[in-house]
């Protein structure tokens, strides 16, 4: 018997569905406003692989997402993996399809020799930070994220 759940790598043509996962997730953080993410721009960066995107399939229907790309330490002198986004729509949560996210991700990370996956969480979504613990994730203490965006860029840039 086949498992009613499979993880599959995402393809160029898949483009319009992760781009409607995008929005789903962003709508779920509260969050639309700030999507800017045209489907062009995501069908070049998946066609050249500089991010990578997991799909989830459940009796043949995608219902999920995890989109990816690799980091550096300098000082580990090795990749790691960064999760930008790991979304499963809500009817179809606590199936195991994030669980089988992380081992797909787990799994690629040991193959191209990385040794650590990173993500963020925002602090109010309680029910992925117990998720996220039960796996064995843990929150990094003593780390700021900064950011420079918008018009705080532009002016650094000029």
């Amino acid at each position: 018997m086949t498992h009613p759940i499979t993880i599959r790598i995402a393809v160029p043509e898949d483009t319009e569905l992760v781009l409607q996962f995008i929005l789903e997730l962003a709508e779920y953080e509260h969050l639309s406003e700030s999507v800017l993410m045209s489907k062009e721009i995501l069908y070049e960066w998946i066609s050249s692989r500089r991010i990578e995107v997991l799909l989830a399939e459940y009796q043949g229907e995608t219902v999920g997402f995890a989109l990816y790309y690799f980091t550096y330490s300098t000082f580990r002198g090795r990749a790691g993996i960064y999760i930008e986004d790991l979304f499963v729509r809500p009817l179809f949560r606590r199936l195991g399809i994030g669980t089988m996210f992380f081992h797909e991700l787990a799994r690629i990370a040991r193959s191209c020799g990385c040794f650590r996956i990173d993500w963020m969480v925002l602090d109010w979504n309680d029910n992925s930070i117990a998720f996220y613990e039960k796996l064995g994730g843990h929150a990094v203490n003593n780390w700021i994220t900064f950011r420079l965006e918008n018009e705080t860029l532009k002016r650094l840039a000029e």
